[in-house]
Parts: C-alpha cells; structure tokens; sequence
C-alpha cells in the first residue's frame, strides 16, 4: 500500500511541474518579448533626443548671444541715428566684442531705414565700410524684408550648399524700437562638423538621420542607404525618408508621428515601420530651431534588445532551482505523508500483536483508526498551506519592492521636471535687469514655499523711468509656478498695449484679461485663479511716482516714520471686478518703497506660534529704513530666520524694497498718468535675455 502511494504521489508531482513549466516557459516567453520591445523604445526615443541636443544647443547659444546684441541700447541708438558718428563707432566697436564669442567669428547689420549691409568676419581691421545696399526686388535680399515683416523676433535660414558638402544656419534677428522695425541684426553658424561627425558614427543595426518637414534627408550616419535612393544625381538630391519605407500604411503613419513631434517639440514619437525588407523601431523629435526632424531607427534583426549570453546563466539556475524543488518536495512528502502512514501501519501491525508500546494506535477500521488518519491528514494540511502562505508571502514582498523600485524611478523624473521647471521660473524674473537700472538702490527677497512657487516680481524701464511690482499669485508648488507663468505673459501683453505709466490701467486690464481667460461662470470661480498684486511707476525725469495695488499695500518710509498705503480691496480675477486707482507718492525728500506678498507677514512663528504680521513689518522698516539697502535686506532675513524658527514656511516670500533720493519737483501732485501711446513708445520690455 505505501509502495503504490508513493508512485502515484510521485506522478502527480512530476504532472504539476510539467504544467508549471509550461505555463512558465509561456509567460517568460511573454515577458522577455515585451521588455525586449520597451529597451527598444527606450533607446530609440533616448537617442533621438540627444541628436537633437546636440545639433539644437549650439543653435540655441547663437541666437541667444544675436538677440542680445539685437536688444542692446548701443544698436538701437545707432539703428535711429545711423549717421551719427559717434554712435556708429560705439556700435561697431560692442558687434566686434560680439563677434569674438559667436562660434562662426562674424556678424551682420542691415539698416531698416536705408537697406545698408555690413558684415565682418575679423579678416584684416575693424572695418565699419559699407558693403552694399539691400534692395526689396532683389531675390537674394527676401530673407531681410520676410524677417522685418515677420511679428517674430527672430528668423532662422537653413543653406545648403551640397557641392561644398556646407551646411549653415543663418539667425536673422530683429532690432526693434518697441514697435518699430529699425533693422536686422545676426550671425551664422556652420554646421559642417558636426554632421561630418554625425555620419561617422554609425552602429550597426542603428540608423540615425535629420530630415526637412517634406521628409528630404539632410545628413544620416548610414552612407550605405544612398545605394537605396534615386540613382540619379538630381532625384537623389529630393529623396526622402518616405522612399525607404516599404509600405504605404508606414508613410501615412510616419507622417502623423512627424506632425505630433511638430506640435510638442518635447516628445518623441515611436512606431514599426518597414524599410529595406527590415522591421524596425522609429523614433523623431523636431528641432524648432532648425525646422528639422531628428529620426532614429533601431533593426528588429541586426540588434538585440535583451543580451542572449544573460539567458543561459538564468536557465541554469532556474534548473537547479527546479531540480532542489522536486528533491525538497520529494523529501517533504515522504517526510510528511509516507513515513507517517507507514508508522501507523506498523503501529497496526504491533497493537495488532498485542503491543501497545507505539505512539499513535493505529486500527485500521475503529473510530480510533479514523482518528488517527485525520489527524495525520490535518497535520500534514497545516504544514502544506503553511509552506504556500510563505510562497505568496514572498511573492507579494517582490511585487512590492518592484512597485517600491518604479515609485522611486517616477518620483526621480518628477524631481528633476520641478528642477527644469524652477530653472524656467527663476528665468522670468527681471534680476539682471532690475540691478543693472537701479543698481545698489533695491533689493529682492524671493523665497519660493517649494521648488517653484506662486510668486512673481517684475520690472520695466523706459527713457523716463521704470516700473516695478509683485504678484502673488494662487496656489503653491507647480499650480502656482503655471499661474506666475500666465500672469507673466498677461502683464507683458498689457505692458506692451497700455504702457507703463498707469500702475491702475495695468491692473484693470490684467483683471480683465483673466477674467475672459478662465470666464464668467460660477464653475470657473471653484479654481484658485485670483492674482494679489501691486505696482508702482517711478517717473525719474519728472521726479514723481504713482502707486496701484490690488490687495496688496505700499510701506513708504521717510524720516523714521513709515507709511501704509492701501490699494484695492478685491483680487485680481475674483468674484468682483476690481476697481484701482493711481495714487500720488511724494518724492520731494529721500524715502524707501516697499512691497510685500503676504507669504511674510503671514509667516507663523514667535513664542506663540503667531504669524509675523504688518506690524512688526513696519517696525523693522522703521528702525532699519536709513541704512543701505543691502543691510536692510540681511536685517529681514536675520528677523524672519529668528523669528520663524523651526516651523516650516507657510507661503511663498517675496520682499521688493527701493531707496529714492528725493528732490523737490513740481509734478509731484501732478493727476497720474492713465497710459496711452506715449507710454507705449517709451516702455521696453525687459527679458531673461537681456543684458
């Protein structure tokens, strides 16, 4: 009877692990091919990207260093005066300093008004000589007047010369007067060696090319396909990737990736397509500053997503695993089941011949038989659900660490998307700007509550003055920082239309133009969209500034003694429309200006946990308001270090202090400006690149 137990227990052992086998060798099957087709994506995706980065970074310097000489005072005043001597040597003498750190060592200006043309690429002495005159019927001279025309503010050529083997970018970058065109303004940079470079560095099963929109190839790594297009010289000039691919379903499909990497410059599109009788992954991005596609494509056949020589190692060991687990069961079971039965059958046998010295009874057909083979049966029950509930146990345990493991991947790609967005953010705001105009004469306290934040401070000047102001916007982290961004872009739309002369005009169109943004019905009033702001316009020729705030004061000290000046009771963007008004600052004696976002003066803190509040605010002004600002910015950082603590911060901190000297003017009690098309003409926008 044991021996025929055995056996069959032996079968139904041997029968399970087959159907295991099956079933893993099934689903490992499945598993390797799906993470075989994820390295593929991956690595396709992650290498279009860095073609792209490395053909649009260059790029990207260039334009910068152009739009900076574009913008610069000395340009512009040359481009408004072009006969002036002195001015035209000034600006020759700055485009030469210009041309030292642009890659290509040249540059280029073309008058607006009389079509003049230089151009110097360091060959021999600084050479201001005009070289010829841009004309609006000549073929050649359309880049010139498409540029002047074009409300961008710059215009990128790509020239080819396939008979040199020369590929060069042209930045056509426009000089500007607020709305005035006054010229073009560039440099050029060749690209020769780096797509030399590119097509050297061909991997087998790996094709990586730039195309044009119309899908024209402008350089790939494998000469080899050449043989594949048009035989003629001319049609080969005009092939395109489309000619590679072997289907029509593919092209139309190409097509459609192309047209969604145009529309998110970010991503990188993949899908299979067929080319040269090979299945292959494809992946492109599209490179703005070029007009360009970067295309990779990975080989189904000639690469391998998942190394071969890795496999026979996990075979191995999942055979020794296999054979220790029939071995293990093996034993269990003869342990568990067998040996136990065999006991009681002998057990049996020895009551049978009446010896009771045994450990368990064992008759065969009494209730004390029927006993003693159920709890048998019971134990070795236990044991068996005991040893599967570990199994699970364990499983469960590596599904958790894989999830632990893709939690801490996602919450990296995060991290570092805040960090770039941060980057963004810090960006916008006018620093450079606001301490090349006004110098030692102001300070900037920013503190974000997170990475990024909700707070903005901005900053225009004109020929007569400046304006400056803080927003504070809704929300925290990356709900706030997307609301700095649109009111950024609301300010300067309304800056550019209204001038900056009329702080209340300012802040009654950005109302206005948030509330047709997000619109009048109740749902739209459940979102954070309200906007805290304040402004000011410092009119420095006429001696006179004007004050407008939407929930938001202005601290003014003078002589020790600080003044509170309210603005708008009503946010930005709230249930009711605000209505601002321009209030008259006295400036005959020398005085601070100070704005605040309520991040400080709601700051928790103290003994009690209380918020820091205006009152010990204007104390700190009051005591702190004749020493340099620079002092007065490290006396508010001492006093909210101090008084803040250990508890963390609340809200986002921004402090925008200005020292004004002050002398008697008789506009000071002059009505405020409203804006209109004198503002406009004066106002120049102030950008992160400028400078």
């Amino acid at each position: 009877m044991v021996g025929s137990l055995r056996a069959k227990s032996l079968l139904a052992l041997a029968g399970c692990i087959s159907v295991v086998l099956v079933l893993t060798a099934f689903v490992g099957d499945r598993s390797l091919r799906s993470i075989d087709q994820s390295l593929r994506t991956s690595f396709v995706r992650n290498a279009t990207r860095l073609n792209k980065q490395r053909v649009s970074t260059p790029v990207v310097r260039e334009l910068a260093l152009a739009q900076r000489l574009a913008d610069s005072e000395v340009t512009r005043r040359w481009m408004l005066d072009e006969g002036d001597k002195a001015k035209r040597e000034l600006f020759f003498a700055e485009a030469e300093r210009y041309r030292g750190a642009f890659s290509d060592h040249s540059y280029f200006a073309a008058s607006g008004r009389t079509g003049a043309y230089y151009f110097s690429d360091g060959h021999g002495p600084l050479n201001t000589r005009l070289r010829y005159h841009l004309t609006a019927g000549n073929p050649k001279d359309a880049w010139f007047y498409r540029t002047l025309r074009s409300p961008q503010p710059y215009n990128l050529n790509v020239d080819t010369d396939r008979a040199l083997g020369v590929t060069k970018v042209w930045m056509n970058v426009a000089a500007r007067d607020g709305r005035r065109d006054l010229g073009v303004v560039g440099t050029g940079l060749d690209l020769t060696r780096f797509l030399n470079q590119f097509t050297r560095g061909a991997e087998g099963g790996v094709h990586s090319l730039f195309i044009s929109p119309d899908g024209t190839i402008q350089a790939q790594q494998d000469r080899d396909w050449a043989r594949h297009l048009p035989s003629s010289g001319a049609a080969r000039k005009r092939a395109t990737l489309f000619d590679l691919l072997s289907l029509p379903g593919d092209r139309d499909a190409l097509r459609r990736a192309l047209q969604a990497a145009a529309r998110d410059p970010e991503s990188a599109p993949a899908l299979w397509v067929k080319a040269r009788g090979d299945q292959m992954r494809l992946a492109a991005s599209f490179i703005p500053e070029l007009n360009w596609y970067a295309i990779t494509m990975v080989s189904s056949t000639q690469t391998r997503g998942i190394d071969p020589g890795i496999l026979l190692p996990l075979v191995l060991t999942g055979g020794v695993l296999l054979v220790s687990l029939v071995a293990t069961m093996g034993l269990a079971m003869n342990r568990i089941l067998l040996r136990p039965l065999g006991q009681l059958t002998e057990s049996a046998r020895v009551i049978s011949g009446g010896s009771y010295d045994v450990a368990l009874p064992a008759p065969s057909r009494d209730e004390l038989g029927d006993l003693t083979r159920a709890f048998g049966s019971m134990l070795a029950q236990v044991r068996s659900h005991t040893d599967d509930l570990e199994a699970r146990i364990r499983e469960r345990t590596g599904e958790l660490v894989a999830l632990n493991g893709e939690l801490a991947a996602v919450n990296g790609r995060v991290a570092d998307s805040i960090q770039y967005a941060s980057m963004i953010q810090t960006a916008l705001l006018p620093e450079q700007s606001l301490a090349r105009t006004l110098g030692d004469s102001q300070f900037v306290l920013w503190r974000p509550r997170d990475v990024i934040g909700g707070d903005l401070y901005v900053f225009r000047s004109s020929d007569s003055g400046f304006l400056i102001g803080v927003v504070d916007c809704a929300g925290h982290g990356v709900p706030g920082a997307c609301m700095t961004m649109l009111a950024h872009s609301i300010l300067s739309l309304v800056i550019d239309r209204q001038g900056i002369e009329s702080p209340a005009s300012l802040l009654r169109e950005m109302d206005s133009q948030v509330r047709s943004l997000f619109g009048e019905d109740r749902q739209s009033y459940g979102l954070a969209r309200d906007m805290e702001a304040a402004l000011v316009w410092v009119d420095q020729r006429n001696n006179r500034a004007v004050f407008s705030g939407a929930k938001i004061p202005l601290y003014r000290w003078s002589e020790g003694r600080v003044e509170v000046i309210r603005g708008s009771r009503r946010s930005i963007g709230g249930k009711r429309k605000i209505e601002p008004v321009d209030v008259p600052i006295g400036l005959s004696s020398p005085c601070g200006l100070y704005l605040t976002t309520d991040g400080l003066l709601d700051q928790a803190g103290g003994a009690e946990g209380f918020s820091l509040g205006s009152t010990r605010f204007t104390s700190l002004i009051e005591r702190r308001g004749s020493l340099p600002l620079t002092e007065q910015r490290a006396a508010l950082e001492e006093e909210l270090r101090t008084y803040q603590g250990a508890l963390p911060q609340r809200d986002d901190i921004t402090v925008v202090g200005l020292r004004l000297p002050g002398r008697p003017a008789s506009l000071e009690h002059s009505p405020p400006a409203r804006g209109g098309s004198a503002a406009k003409r004066e106002s120049r926008p102030t950008t992160a690149l400028a400078g």
